[in-house]
């Protein structure tokens, strides 16, 4: 078997996979701390034809490399890709072998840790890095973060303003 330590590399690179949809602090949050486990991170937006999205995967692409310009200052540390598809073969392709994943409470744990699994059974040299939220984002979502907007609530603290510039922008037009 063999095993593979972060120490073993002089260069470390991770996926973050999600939807994104909006892209909320607690996403970022992830981010930030995971830069400071890997050297760089691919944020990988999943299309999910199954799904009616608020913002389009170009639109999530912009906002979220618009947002990681910061990580981005001295060298490009953070990038923005769209997949279709099975992780397992994203990372594959993008030769990764860390996948990052943020979790709220112990019930995301139980959903977390059968993707895990899966992935690991259909792609062995592929790992599932666990972050836990911090306090003020374990209960942020997405989903709620739309529709609390949707209902013309505050989201201030939940988002970025340029993603809650284009959320409320977004809702104006009747999405």
């Amino acid at each position: 078997m063999n095993s593979k330590s972060l120490s073993d590399n002089s260069s470390s690179s991770a996926i973050f996979p999600g939807s994104f949809d909006p892209m909320t602090n607690g996403h970022f949050d992830i981010i930030e701390r995971s830069l400071t486990l890997f050297d760089t991170l691919t944020i990988a937006i999943l299309e999910n034809s199954q799904k009616v999205p608020l913002f389009s995967v170009a639109e999530r692409i912009a906002l979220i490399e618009a947002e990681c310009r910061r990580f981005n200052e001295k060298r490009v540390r953070v990038q923005v890709r769209s997949f279709s598809g099975l992780l397992v073969d994203f990372a594959k392709h993008e030769q990764c072998h860390i996948v990052v994943r943020g979790l709220r409470a112990i019930s995301d744990y139980d959903y977390e840790a059968q993707m895990a699994l899966m992935n690991k059974s259909l792609y062995r040299d592929l790992e599932t890095v666990f972050l836990i939220a911090r306090e003020e984002n374990s209960y942020i979502s997405s989903s709620i973060v739309k529709q609390v907007a949707l209902l013309r609530g505050d989201i201030t603290k939940f988002v970025p303003p340029g993603i809650k510039a284009a959320i409320l922008q977004k809702l104006s037009q009747g999405a």
